[in-house]
């Protein structure tokens, strides 16, 4: 059986549709679970959400040891989570870093992610769609055999 692609989502992303929708948009996180899917293909994958940072390091552990690559949208704990950059720096498997909103172009607080400097690549700013181009991207270096 093929490895599965874990997408990681962290705190309050279970909110989409109803939390600031002129930043993040009106799709849910089941409608965005879905385009990551039908991105995927035949490709298994693990869509996973949580507000708490340790089970997201758990996940992040689990997908080193049974996942094929990591797309992780961190969230808040982008700015500050050193035991989720720590989880994330073991993993000899692609990461991409995903973010609803172009980070860059936001309040000052969220300039600095801490996980691009250990992810692969960063897709920001394109809104829900990031997400299954995040997948598709994904497929693509595993195809191409790309680690880390």
């Amino acid at each position: 059986m093929t490895a599965p692609i874990f997408v990681i989502n962290g705190p309050n992303l279970n909110r989409l549709g109803t939390r600031e929708p002129e930043i993040y948009g009106r799709a849910t996180l089941a409608d965005v679970e879905a385009t990551c899917r039908e991105a995927a293909g035949e490709r298994p994958l693990r869509f996973l959400q949580s507000n708490y940072e340790g089970e997201i390091v758990e996940w992040i552990h689990e997908a080193i040891d049974a996942g094929a690559g990591i797309v992780i949208n961190p969230a808040g704990l982008t700015f500050s989570s050193v035991p989720v950059i720590d989880a994330l720096k073991m993993s000899a498997r692609p990461v991409i870093e995903l973010h609803i909103s172009n980070i860059h172009r936001r309040e000052e607080i969220y300039h600095r992610s801490l996980v691009s400097r250990v992810a692969t690549a960063v897709i920001a700013g394109l809104g829900p769609a990031g997400y299954p181009a995040a997948v598709a991207a994904m497929a693509g270096l595993l195809d191409r055999g790309a680690g880390r």
